[in-house]
């Protein structure tokens, strides 16, 4: 017979070993977040998922104002095969890549049975993103376009319409910045930095022509266009619409400068909406927003943009990762992330949802510029024509090169990388 104090020692012990077992069973996931995507915003969806799977614990980590800041980071962290990350927020121009780089791992497990069927829940154009001769190798986080964001308190005040060309829009920005006589108005903030914006930049008026850069990975360039494109900039840096120091605004600070009220126009994608709207933003409920001009005579395009979530081919937990993913990439989530952080959905039907519109109604607006957004380049080699396209850009706005030497030289390094 087993006495009164052994039976507390092995109810002891028992308990000692099934919290012990407990703390083996605890999952731990550390996710990356680009720090400008709402970080803050993004915790509580990871606690949504925490509080259905309190085995699983999840950490973020946030970094990086740009594209290449966060691409950095994460190819050195995966070149290490460094397997504290399991779950990174992915540039839509990536996921192939890092795919091709054996840094991910694909869905179609996770996801099981007819893998189209199951992406054409998503708007196209991030569906064919993510998938990569028949696998899928990321899934979207949210969707993105550039758009053009305006003043429109002093549009109102000074009589002006929003712009639907270029040429209107630097007649708009002279008229209102000359009547606020105001030494911090600037008439236009876009992405001048040698940043993945500034190839963005180029292709919004080269595009507008009805030009292509590369098609079914070759080139198609057009000098002339080009040169068009690039002399478009500089004239609104020398005629005073845009600042001179152009050529070191990245996006961030666009939004910064857009968002303290120093700024007539500006070039941004949706992530920017949400910040205008918060409770220190100088703009608060001053913001329109529109297609971004054409050039004259031209048809409005628009950058796509958007991110993906990614699994690390590292991860010591990528099935629980995997599955993690499929809930930050669901309509559930991104009807969250629309009404509480502004960003843009991944699915259509989103869009119209009575909550969303309600909480961001120019989303009603943002639909058919999102489908009718156009992809940068397509390549395997794109890390290299975006840094041809980037630095080009760069050098004419800080002055250093002539858009006409902008193009020529820009095409015969294109010349080199896509033969």
């Amino acid at each position: 017979m087993i006495s009164t104090k052994t039976m507390k020692m092995l109810v002891a012990g028992a308990a000692l070993g099934l919290t012990a077992s407990a703390a083996l069973a605890e999952t731990n996931l550390r996710v990356f977040v680009s720090s400008q995507h709402r970080p803050d915003v993004w915790r509580k969806a990871f606690d949504m998922y925490q509080e259905a799977r309190p085995d699983v614990k999840i950490t973020i980590e946030t970094g990086g104002n740009t594209s290449e800041q966060q691409a950095q980071y994460l190819n050195t962290v995966m070149t290490a095969k460094d397997s504290s990350l399991d779950v990174m927020i992915l540039d839509v121009i990536r996921p192939a890549q890092y795919a091709a780089a054996g840094w991910t791992v694909p869905f179609n497990a996770v996801i099981g049975g007819d893998i189209g069927l199951y992406m054409k829940g998503y708007l196209p154009a991030y569906a064919e993103a993510n998938t990569v001769d028949g696998k899928v190798v990321a899934l979207p986080a949210f969707a993105d376009a550039m758009f053009l964001y305006y003043r429109k308190d002093l549009l109102e005040k000074h009589g002006v319409e929003p712009p639907t060309t270029w040429d209107e829009l630097a007649a708009a920005a002279k008229k209102i910045t000359a009547a606020e006589n105001d030494p911090n108005l600037q008439g236009l903030s876009f992405q001048g930095k040698a940043i993945e914006g500034a190839v963005c930049t180029f292709l919004l008026p080269y595009w507008s022509m009805g030009k292509n850069l590369v098609s079914e990975g070759k080139l198609t360039f057009d000098k002339e266009a080009a040169v068009k494109a690039l002399k478009l900039w500089k004239d609104f840096v020398d005629a005073g619409v845009a600042k001179k120091n152009i050529a070191e605004v990245a996006t961030d600070d666009t939004r910064k400068e857009f968002q303290a009220g120093n700024v007539v126009f500006a070039v941004n994608w949706s992530y920017a909406w949400g910040q205008f709207q918060g409770a220190e933003s100088a703009v608060k409920d001053k913001v329109g927003v529109v297609k971004l001009p054409a050039v004259a005579g031209g048809e409005p395009v628009s950058c796509l943009g958007g991110w993906e979530w990614g699994v690390s081919a590292y991860s010591k937990n990528a099935t629980e990762a995997a599955n993690f993913v499929q809930f930050l990439s669901s309509p559930k989530i991104s009807k969250f992330m629309a009404v509480n952080a502004a960003l843009l959905p991944q699915f259509p039907e989103v869009y119209t949802d009575p909550e969303v519109t309600k909480a961001v109604p120019w989303f009603a607006e943002a639909k058919p510029v999102v489908e009718t957004a156009r992809a940068r380049p397509v390549t395997p080699r794109y890390n290299e024509v975006s840094e041809i396209i980037r630095t080009t850009v760069n050098a004419v706005l800080a002055g250093t090169m002539t858009p006409e030497d902008g193009a020529s030289q820009m095409e015969a390094r294109l010349r080199r990388v896509l033969r």
